[in-house]
């Protein structure tokens, strides 16, 4: 199986042209998507906007003004807000570590390459500066603010969903708001979370954190500033030997009791993944320093390094094969175009089974597109 995915760093103080050409760009996977996994029987709009107000209103107005500039739409509104979304899955490794000198965080993201936005975007929506890995067209994966306080997200293993929202609009909360770890702390135990996710903190105080969010609610801090892809918890995790997670997390363990760059780590097994057909590869490495307010991203074998004070736009493609490291592509990332003709809901029952598949495979005979929406 080989993919490839373009990655682009994208700047823009404010909500504008550049958010709305990848707004038009993604939506229509995501609309698929969305409407695929019930999200049209989901909370009103209003219902929506009064959880953001209740929760995070300091975000209410990002949220009107994206989702004005998407076009208005109660179904835009309803996606753009997160709250209680249809469920999804992911992968990742989550490591902080400091000492006198310095302050880390690394992280690698696990998930198929037709399944990533590949967008780094820095931004000043509430008047500060913010760059980070977007997921769901503003929500966080991971990413870090202009006083230094970095974040980033790992699927908590279990696939049970309350009332909550999405976990990357929670982190872009995070970094929007929060200075420190302890104030960070302080959000992510009162706004929950619809799924089970880990986080990893780090600030310029070279304070680390990891915590565990439970489905619609409630935080449990834990011991060591690592994550995989189970919780301590019962139940652990769903497919524990799929995701491989609690050899990860040994390997973790074992890492954040040395001293050193944790980059070079991440980017070995058993960490570092290549199973991009079954929908658990590797695309990128992101290590955050939280006292430089910079961010080294490795993809594709290349090393892409972004400062939020002179950060630089660009873009690079990258190949991801199953059988071989990842190699550099001069070729274009996926074609959207026929994404509203995936069949997203048989995506994610083979998924969360364990039985991913190449997303071309979940294509129609050209021949029968035309029914598929009809």
């Amino acid at each position: 199986m080989s993919a490839t995915l373009t990655f682009d760093a994208v700047s823009e103080a404010r909500p504008g042209p550049r958010w709305l050409a990848r707004w038009h760009r993604s939506w229509p996977a995501y609309e698929a998507w969305f409407c695929a996994r019930g999200g049209d029987a989901g909370p009103s709009r209003a219902a929506c906007g009064e959880a953001l107000a209740e929760h995070m209103p300091e975000l209410v107005p990002v949220w009107e003004e994206l989702t004005a500039l998407a076009g208005g739409s109660d179904r835009a509104a309803r996606f753009l807000s997160t709250w209680c979304p249809p469920a999804y899955l992911g992968g990742c490794s989550l490591a902080a570590l400091a000492d006198a000198d310095d302050v880390q965080l690394v992280r690698n993201y696990d998930l198929s390459p037709d399944l990533n936005e590949g967008l780094l975007l820095r931004t000043e929506w509430t008047g500060r500066a913010v760059m980070g890995m977007t997921e769901f067209l503003w929500g966080l994966s991971d990413g870090i603010n202009d006083a230094g306080l970095s974040v980033a997200l790992a699927f908590g293993g279990r696939s049970e969903t309350g009332r909550g929202f999405g976990i990357t609009t929670i982190l872009r909360y995070v970094l929007e708001t929060c200075d420190t770890v302890p104030e960070a702390l302080k959000v992510l135990g009162r706004v929950p979370s619809h799924m089970a996710y880990n986080i990893v903190l780090a600030d310029a105080g070279r304070r680390t954190a990891s915590v565990e969010l439970a489905p619609g609610g409630g935080m449990r801090v834990m011991p060591r500033a690592i994550a995989c892809n189970h919780q301590d918890a019962p139940p652990r995790a769903d497919r524990p030997g799929f995701t491989r997670s609690f050899e990860r997390y040994a390997n973790l363990e074992a890492m954040t009791k040395a001293p050193g760059d944790l980059m070079p780590r991440f980017l070995k097994a058993p960490l570092f993944q290549t199973r991009y057909g079954e929908g658990f590869g590797t695309l990128f490495t992101a290590g955050y320093a939280p006292l430089r307010r910079t961010l080294c991203l490795s993809i594709a074998g290349e090393v892409w390094h972004q400062s939020l004070d002179d950060f630089r736009e660009g873009q690079r493609v990258a190949q991801y094969d199953s059988t071989s490291a990842l190699v550099p592509a001069p070729e274009a990332g996926p074609d959207w175009s026929r994404a509203a003709y995936i069949d997203w809901a048989a995506v994610a029952r083979d998924y969360a089974a364990g039985q991913g598949r190449a997303i071309a495979q979940y294509l129609p005979a050209p021949a029968q597109e035309a029914a598929v929406l009809h």
